[in-house]
């Protein structure tokens, strides 16, 4: 007989299945059951299309009467793109509905269990409800500050070097780990570099997936516009480049990137991009995750502003060694160990020979 934690497990499954793809809606997935058979299943899928709920009850049809609904994220109870899933559940017939996390939108908290309880529905909450709080992690977070999850990634050799002296990087890590990251493109709504690895790297930051994967927003930091204009980043054809600049930057160079379809954002007067700003602007425009893909000096900004919820970092087993070769982390130096930040709930992948820490600060 199965239990409610593992019929909310396979909704979780259903959920993190379109991580992605929702943006700026969160990842939902719902299970219907009658009589301890699943009769009904569904995810959200993109923004603006029916919910998780509404999948799952019309696969079900008729068996959702007296059946029990688990779903990963409390029912929305207003009308937005769609109209409320609570009078669809109620309309349904279903008896008892199982609920993972809350959720804090204002719109939404506590509002959608409240209809269903008036409506006679028996409403269970916070089964699996950490992992279903892991599922939308950004967008919770983005609900709570209206800023986007921060994740720093970093790919180095054992001892924490990115490149040699001389700005060879191709290729540290395996295969396997490239490839995950690619996947971690895929799950993030923008990616973020400064102009140094623009001219280093020449990066297309795009996802390349064999199924092909979703495009994130490719957000460039260049104080006074220095990324060339042939540079492959700014073919918007691709995927879409937002530069954040300052009064600094060069207007022609402005112009001719924005006659390319480039977005320009100045945050201020300079020397340097206010990291804030950007983070503020890409909030406001519906970027719940932000996948910081930096050289060592935009790493440590972000870090030492304290903008940086999660850190992904893979390590190549290689020595490279060098005092000129570039570590992952750059920036000021600290004076005592207390200094360091301490990463949280830590997990540890293994990619080939690889390996990959990933911990919350």
């Amino acid at each position: 007989m199965k239990t409610h934690e593992d019929w909310m497990n396979f909704a979780a499954q259903l959920a993190k299945a379109t991580t992605g793809q929702t943006m700026p809606n969160p990842l939902v997935g719902a299970v219907v059951v009658n009589n301890g058979r699943m009769v009904g299943m569904g995810a959200h899928l993109q923004a603006g299309t029916p919910h998780a709920e509404v999948h799952a009850l019309e696969m079900a049809g008729q068996l959702s009467v007296g059946s029990t609904l688990y779903v990963t994220l409390e029912p929305c109870n207003h009308y937005g793109r769609t109209p409320p899933c609570t009078e669809k559940i109620i309309s349904s017939g279903v008896k008892r509905v199982i609920v993972g996390s809350l959720d804090p939108d204002p719109l939404v908290s506590g509002k959608g269990i409240a209809r269903l309880r008036a409506a006679g529905l028996e409403v269970i909450e916070g089964v699996l409800e950490e992992r279903c709080n892991r599922l939308n992690e950004a967008y919770f977070h983005h609900r709570r500050t209206g800023l986007p999850f921060v994740s720093l990634k970093m790919a180095m050799t054992l001892d924490g070097k990115t490149a040699t002296a001389c700005g060879d990087s191709k290729w540290i890590t395996n295969a396997q780990s490239r490839q995950m990251v690619h996947q971690l493109r895929h799950e993030s709504d923008a990616i973020l570099v400064g102009v140094g690895t623009v001219l280093a790297d020449q990066p297309l930051l795009t996802t390349r997936l064999e199924t092909g994967g979703v495009q994130p927003i490719r957000v460039i930091l260049d104080s006074r516009l220095r990324t060339p204009l042939d540079a492959p980043i700014t073919d918007v054809e691709v995927a879409p480049t937002w530069i954040f600049t300052t009064e600094e930057k060069e207007k022609e160079k402005e112009r001719r990137l924005l006659d390319k379809g480039v977005r320009v954002i100045s945050t201020g007067d300079g020397p340097r991009v206010d990291l804030q700003q950007v983070l503020r602007t890409l909030g406001e425009n519906g970027v719940l995750s932000l996948l910081v893909e930096g050289g060592g000096e935009v790493n440590a900004s972000f870090l030492q502003a304290g903008l940086v919820q999660k850190v992904i970092a893979f390590f190549a087993p290689k020595l490279l060694g060098g005092k000129e070769s570039p570590t992952a982390i750059e920036g000021r130096n600290p004076s005592k160990i207390a200094e360091a930040k301490e990463l949280k709930n830590i997990v540890i992948e293994r990619y080939g020979d690889d390996f990959c820490v990933i911990g919350y600060l």
